[in-house]
């Protein structure tokens, strides 16, 4: 590391010329380009992005054609990286520190962030924006001076990028870096979701939804916990094969019922409800099913899917009144990025949460197409991205 440390104290406080995935025209491909990455401001970290990871939020976003879609943009919000300079007013961080930079902020320091309650900020509100957190502005400009929007407050398409000090967790040096980009976004939700916000109890029923990234990441979480039956429910039967790697013990394909709600068939298979549901697709009608197969009494159903911001859910009075189910939410698995990530960290290093059958591929940075090609077939769960494989190959 001492190599890389010397290189980075050579551009501190220089703009920096490097290549970015540039997202130009909603779903075509990304194209390689030259860009200038400016020196981060106050409260600001510059980042050598070491590698990335795709997530279908990314996709999502590349395919919206109407705001918060907006191009010419660097998407990617799941990384590992070192911090390769600091702006004025950073205290906790410093060049040569092995990073994750993590979508949703934590500033430390409001009623939110210092509550064991909550992680969702209310000095830095997460939202979808395409500027910086504080000022509204760009650190990202082409060769020929055209601004470049910014992505959930990371933008790991490129080779550098500047994140605010609200959006990055120090992480163990020790995990390996296409390891360590994973608890940026998918696994960290999924583990968490079963972990914090449901607080699963062993010997329990867990149904999810969706046997994606993170509905499988919720699968391991829900195993750690201790629960006894996991039901995957996926439209893809080749995903019971993969699910058991998760610890599902049971599969439900959605399409092998007719018009018989899959509600309905969980509730027998359980014997009038499972005792924990996690809707992981990003859809109001499963979110409703994630409901009424919850068991009455003490059922939860967590929503962990990002569905189009302007659908909405209705439920019976009667229903909600009678049947004392919770709904809840679960944005970023309920954690903490700064307290938190660090405690799934240590688990990994225990050998208690298993990070590798997560990988599925791993391409190189000219190659970051091919990675969007497999995730939109389901031929991949996470594909690493690295920026240049020789940096994995000399440590």
């Amino acid at each position: 590391m001492a190599a890389t440390q010397a290189e980075l104290s050579k551009t501190a406080g220089k703009p920096i010329h490097c290549r970015a995935a540039v997202a130009r025209k909603a779903g075509e491909p990304l194209v390689i380009e030259e860009i200038i990455v400016a020196p981060p401001k106050a409260h600001e970290v510059r980042v050598k992005i070491i590698c990335t990871s795709l997530c279908h939020s990314d996709v999502t976003f590349w395919k919206l054609k109407e705001f918060p879609g907006c191009f010419p943009r660097i998407l990617g919000h799941e990384a590992f990286g070192v911090v390769e300079s600091v702006g004025e007013d950073v205290q906790d961080l410093k060049e040569g520190d092995s990073i994750v930079p993590i979508f949703l902020p934590d500033c430390t320091e409001c009623l939110d962030c210092t509550s064991k309650k909550s992680n969702n900020c209310s000095k830095f509100q997460f939202k979808v924006s395409p500027w910086m957190l504080r000022d509204d502005t760009s650190r990202f400009t082409t060769v020929d001076g055209e601004t470049l929007y910014h992505f959930m407050s990371v933008s790991s398409f490129a080779e550098y990028t500047v994140v605010d000090i609200a959006n990055v967790t120090k992480i163990d040096p020790c995990v390996p870096p296409n390891r360590a980009c994973l608890f940026s976004c998918g696994v960290s939700t999924g583990v968490g979701a079963a972990l914090k916000t449901a607080n699963v109890e062993p010997g329990s029923t867990v149904v999810i939804f969706g046997l994606g990234g993170i509905g499988l990441a919720v699968a391991e979480g829900a195993r750690i916990c201790g629960a006894k039956r996991i039901i995957g429910i996926d439209i893809n039967s080749d995903k019971f094969k993969i699910g058991k790697q998760f610890g599902v013990t049971d599969f439900v394909n959605s399409n092998s019922y007719g018009d018989k709600p899959i509600s309905q068939v969980i509730i027998e298979m359980t014997n009038g409800g499972a005792d924990y549901c996690f809707e992981c697709v990003g859809l109001g009608a499963l979110v409703l099913e994630a409901y009424a197969c919850c068991r009455k009494g003490w059922g939860k159903a967590i929503v962990l899917g990002v569905d189009n911001p302007g659908a909405e859910l209705t439920f019976k009075s009667f229903d909600v009144l009678h049947y004392g189910k919770t709904l809840m939410g679960s944005l970023f698995g309920g954690l903490k990025p700064k307290s938190d990530v660090p405690l799934l960290v240590k688990r990994y290093l225990d050998k208690e949460l298993q990070l590798d059958k997560f990988v599925t591929h791993e391409v190189s940075f000219q190659d970051i197409n091919k990675a969007f090609d497999l995730l939109v077939q389901g031929k991949s769960l996470r594909c690493v991205i690295w920026m240049d494989k020789c940096w994995n190959l000399s440590q």
